[in-house]
């Protein structure tokens, strides 16, 4: 190698280096930006809201009057809707992965399948609303409810939850299966005692992911008609006497808390976006709590995980 090739290599190694370093500059920039515009908006949320936050806050219910106001029935109808919404979208949602991955025929019907719940992801929610509106509201009369509210976000969050545990399904590799076979396990015992819980961590990522959309979830709820001015709860889920569970609580008007702050933002009073900004921590908090518990869910299982 002559001299002229040693100039050459090291103009070009000099070139990588100048953008890698652009490249990281970058990076970093877009970073900090996005870091700033949060704690920006953190920082205003805090202003505004704090001074409202407390037990009363929490404790009372719906006024005309800003500082009478509360949220209670809206943070209950948020945990009862989101209830409904995880008892029938984790299910639904691992089941079909599980089937479409597993089980399935690869053939032109799968695949059409495929690519329809890629596009159903990435859908805007009010569709789900509208088409919630129309299908368990008026054909099927289940009523502007908690119980269709939660049906309705179940629809919305399935896509998520089948698209992103399936991706976990894939990761687990083909020797799992096939020492489970060669241990004499059948299909159904490998994919229940060791595939599952190998995808185990990447399928609750799907889950908290959906659940996270969904909490915050505002145009599929205001489609379906929830109230924005609620001065009830819904009745108890235990009773006294037997059978001590009850499913009455499915079927009351419900409202939650981003239909309150929605309520409260459109209000001329300054007062009430105080409050809308007290409920949108109630909110992140909420939020948070479901993220922190499944991330420690799912630290857990990697733990425990061993292939």
């Amino acid at each position: 190698m002559d001299e002229g090739d040693d100039i050459h290599i090291g103009r070009h190694l000099q070139r990588r280096r100048r953008l890698e370093i652009v490249f990281v500059a970058a990076g970093l920039l877009c970073l900090i930006l996005g870091m700033l515009t949060l704690v920006t908006l953190f920082a205003e949320m805090a202003r505004q809201g704090l001074p409202r936050l407390g037990i009363d806050f929490l404790s009372r219910y719906p006024s005309r009057h800003a500082e009478l106001a509360g949220i209670l029935p809206a943070w209950v109808g948020s945990l009862a809707v989101m209830v409904v919404t995880a008892a029938t979208a984790v299910p639904l949602g691992v089941g079909a992965a599980v089937y479409l991955e597993e089980y399935a025929p690869r053939n032109l019907i799968t695949a059409l399948i495929e690519i329809n719940l890629t596009n159903l992801a990435g859908m805007p929610s009010i569709v789900f609303g509208l088409m919630a509106l129309g299908i368990f509201v008026f054909e099927f009369g289940l009523g502007r409810n908690i119980l269709t509210a939660g049906l309705t976000l179940a629809l919305l969050i399935l896509p998520i939850i089948i698209v992103t545990a399936r991706e976990a399904l894939r990761t687990v590799p083909d020797s799992l299966r096939e020492a489970a076979f060669a241990c004499g396990a059948s299909p159904w015992q490998a994919l229940r005692d060791h595939v599952v819980p190998a995808a185990g961590p990447g399928i609750l990522t799907g889950i908290i992911i959906g659940l996270a959309r969904a909490i915050g979830e505002t145009a599929p709820l205001i489609a379906l008609g929830a109230v924005s001015f609620v001065s009830f709860l819904p009745e108890s889920p235990i009773r006294g006497e037997f059978p001590f569970i009850s499913f009455d609580w499915l079927s009351a008007p419900f409202t939650a808390l981003p239909v309150q702050m929605f309520n409260w933002t459109t209000r001329p009073d300054p007062d009430f976006r105080a409050n809308a900004a007290a409920a949108a921590f109630v909110l992140v908090a909420m939020a948070l709590a479901i993220n922190g518990l499944a991330i420690w869910l799912r630290h857990r299982m990697r733990r425990e995980a061993r292939w």
